[in-house]
């Protein structure tokens, strides 16, 4: 097939947690033969933001880790459809796009597409911004792909599509592995952002208390953290390591002893059964994992045996130390994980059910 994607960045992952999922579909298309063209606003927000973190290496990086893999630049008021379009089999529009972009791909394909047409949703927005996701015109598309049931059910509900599939996040395992035989330089990782509020009270709880408790070495890294934020961590001894480059977890992983997701609030609240990427990205990477509460509903994991659940700052703390002081069960719980993602949850898996509702669609791949 010739599959073209409108997504907000292949190249960089600034605050762009979508880009793994992105990447590692993208290079599974391709190493099965199929012409993969994925269309990113020129100067993006995510890009730009790269570009002040003043990391050049970054994208110099994403070349030697992705061979083969580019962006197309685009000025949506200079983007020619009937080029970018041309002889397209499957197209894919990601969420995290202008309006005008999502209309006028679906009067393309309403008036001259005979390609098949996907809106992709991977945010929570569907409730935290009604507003902005009904005011999208999927009239000319074949259907969304929703990244959790709960979403599924949001679109079909408000009427904004009639055929939805989930189609949940899932690890590129080319790139996140373990690394071997490194050395370890702390206790607990964290990366994630602070963003927006949505979840500053939960990493309070949930790390920094448990952290600070327990005395661990302990490093965060991620963006828009704020001063107060930089300061409550540097009260409780954590280390900030600012951005890091999607395809550097795994060697950062490798470094340290477990780590921890705390989820964002809507995700918990609103949402459940959607764990966003970062749980998929640590089992990959063989570390052990604690979670903070969610609603895994969508029964993607084996709570106990991939990761352990921590109803409370005080349950976090107690995990830790028993993860810490126990080596062995730290690593049957991360060699389960791991073989969990392997087994069901990698871009592999997601794409032999694109490929699924692909021939529903009546396109033969």
């Amino acid at each position: 097939m010739r599959v073209v994607m409108f997504y907000h960045s292949l190249v960089s992952d600034w605050n762009h947690g979508n880009a793994h999922f992105l990447r590692g579909v993208a290079t599974e298309l391709r190493q099965r033969g199929h012409e993969v063209r994925v269309y990113e606003p020129k100067n993006g927000w995510s890009y730009e933001n790269l570009l002040r973190e003043k990391r050049v290496d970054a994208l110099r990086r994403f070349k030697e880790v992705y061979p083969g893999l580019s962006g197309i630049p685009y000025e949506l008021h200079q983007l020619d459809l009937d080029q970018a379009l041309s002889g397209a089999d499957l197209v894919i529009v990601h969420e995290w796009n202008d309006h005008e972009l999502v209309q006028r791909v679906g009067e393309h394909r309403k008036s001259k597409g005979n390609y098949r047409l996907l809106f992709h949703d991977t945010h929570h927005r569907s409730v935290t911004d009604t507003k902005a996701m009904d005011a999208y015109d999927l009239s000319g598309f074949d259907g969304v792909l929703a990244y959790g049931g709960k979403i599924r059910e949001i679109y079909l509900q408000n009427g904004w599509a009639e055929r939805v599939w989930i189609w949940h996040e899932a690890a590129d395992v080319r790139v996140f592995k373990p690394v071997e035989a490194a050395q370890k330089s702390g206790d607990v990782v964290w990366i994630g952002n602070w963003g927006d509020d949505e979840r500053s009270e939960e990493i309070r709880e949930f790390l920094v208390e448990p952290v600070r408790r327990l005395g661990l070495k302990a490093t965060v890294y991620g963006v828009r953290y704020p001063k107060h934020a930089l300061k409550l961590l540097q009260e409780a001894g954590i280390s900030y390591g600012g951005w890091l480059p999607n395809f550097e977890v795994p060697n950062v992983f490798s470094r340290f002893r477990l780590t921890v997701h705390i989820p964002r609030r809507p995700y918990v609240t609103a949402l459940p059964g959607i764990p966003t990427i970062r749980p998929f990205e640590a089992l990959a990477c063989g570390i052990p994992l604690i979670s903070a509460p969610w609603d895994d509903c969508d029964e993607l994991f084996s709570p106990d045996d991939d990761f352990i659940f921590a109803d409370s700052g005080e349950q976090m703390q107690r995990q830790m130390r028993l993860l810490l002081d126990d080596p062995a069960r730290a690593g049957r719980l991360a060699s389960h994980g791991r073989g969990t993602i392997l087994a069901r949850h990698t871009c592999g898996h997601r794409i032999d059910e694109l490929l699924q509702i692909c021939s529903e669609l009546g396109l033969n791949a």
